[in-house]
């Protein structure tokens, strides 16, 4: 009976054959997970609806279900649905994370919804083996939020200056 439990285990088991792919796999789990941090971070900074674990898990999520879907052969069709799939996902909880402020009509959130669909193309990239490309829209991502965000309070700023200088000319 123990011979057979331990047959049945191995066999449950023999999905990744050898070190190289098991390394493969952590290796692209671990990355998927650092670089969703690196976004989810910047928005637990910004205080935002979504931010370390979501977008970790996010990334983690996305990773394993193309790479999952990469070994267990699936053709380049298979592959846009698993994709096609994750976008719908992907786009519910974005939803989630949009809120209309009623006292104000004010939308917030738009920003969390697309750090979460940029988080979850990093972690698909990921998962496909891209492993650069990956790093590369991580960067882009994250120079985007730290560096538009300067841009638009400079903007403000200049803004809320012009009004100030347009209201005391007409006093």
């Amino acid at each position: 009976m123990w011979d057979q439990v331990l047959r049945t285990l191995q066999h449950e088991f023999s999905d990744v054959p050898d070190v190289e792919q098991l390394t493969r796999i952590v290796l692209r789990f671990v990355l998927a997970v650092v670089l969703g941090a690196l976004i989810g971070y910047d928005r637990e900074r910004a205080e935002s609806t979504a931010g370390l674990r979501t977008h970790m898990l996010v990334a983690l999520g996305t990773a394993m279900f193309v790479l999952v879907s990469q070994q267990a052969g699936l053709d380049a069709e298979g592959m846009s649905r698993v994709i096609q799939g994750l976008l719908a996902g992907i786009g519910f909880l974005g939803a989630g994370a949009v809120i209309k402020l009623s006292e104000t009509g004010q939308v917030r959130g738009l920003t969390t919804a697309a750090g979460l669909w940029s988080t979850a193309a990093i972690g698909m990239t990921v998962g496909l083996g891209r492993e650069m490309t990956a790093v590369i829209a991580t960067l882009f991502v994250l120079a985007i939020l730290a560096l538009v965000l300067r841009w638009e309070h400079y903007a403000e700023l200049k803004q809320g200056a012009r009004r100030n200088e347009h209201a005391t000319t007409e006093d």
